[in-house]
């Protein structure tokens, strides 16, 4: 007949240790799901800027807010 070995007693420790991290990852899981939710569903306050809509090319492809040619 086989001999076995005793079972090693699970230290609380490791218990609490693995249920933090379970819990970390379904909040970690619940915030992205949420985030992707509102962005599809909210709508936002302001219509784009003139100078961002993107059915309408720009005049020039510049990286200022204004025109500095006084």
């Amino acid at each position: 007949m086989a001999r076995h070995r005793r079972p090693v007693p699970v230290r609380p420790a490791a218990v609490a240790e693995r249920a933090r991290r379970h819990v970390a990852g379904g909040l970690l899981g619940a915030s992205a799901l949420a985030a992707a939710c509102l962005v599809v569903l909210v709508e936002p306050a302001a219509p784009p800027a003139p100078d961002r809509m993107p059915d309408r090319p720009a005049a020039g492809s510049s990286d200022f807010a204004q025109d500095s040619s006084e």
